[in-house]
């Protein structure tokens, strides 16, 4: 799937690198908590968060993420938007929830990078 897709698919509004939208999208990871990203996310992922700190940008480039999503309408500040300009990490706005943005892209066939979390994640 890819990013165009997933902007169609989440009636999203592209906030950063517009000319990335053919970005193929292997999977997605849905968390506030960026540990979890880090525990459970892999390259090549799309993030759905609440979270707009710089800190969702700076995880998503350790871990070579696909992109990022913002659900519930929420937007980023002008600091957080140049991060991610300057990083090369799209950035997108969804109004849709967390349950229903993830529900929509499984519909169509995405799914999370790991199937369950083995005991070794158990404390994340």
């Amino acid at each position: 799937m890819t990013l165009h897709d997933i902007k169609s698919l989440l009636d999203a509004d592209v906030l950063v690198c517009g000319a990335c939208l053919d970005i193929d999208v292997k999977s997605a990871v849905v968390a506030d908590v960026m540990s979890d990203v880090l525990a459970f996310g892999k390259p090549g992922s799309l993030l759905l968060t609440r979270i707009t700190s710089p800190q969702v940008v700076r995880t998503s480039d350790i871990l070579d993420l696909a992109a990022i999503v913002m659900v519930r309408g929420k937007s980023p500040s002008q600091e957080v938007l140049q991060l991610a300009e300057e990083l090369q990490i799209p950035i997108l706005k969804t109004d849709y929830v967390p349950f229903e943005a993830a529900g929509r892209l499984y519909g169509k066939g995405l799914r999370s990078p790991i199937e369950k979390a083995d005991a070794s994640h158990a404390a994340c």
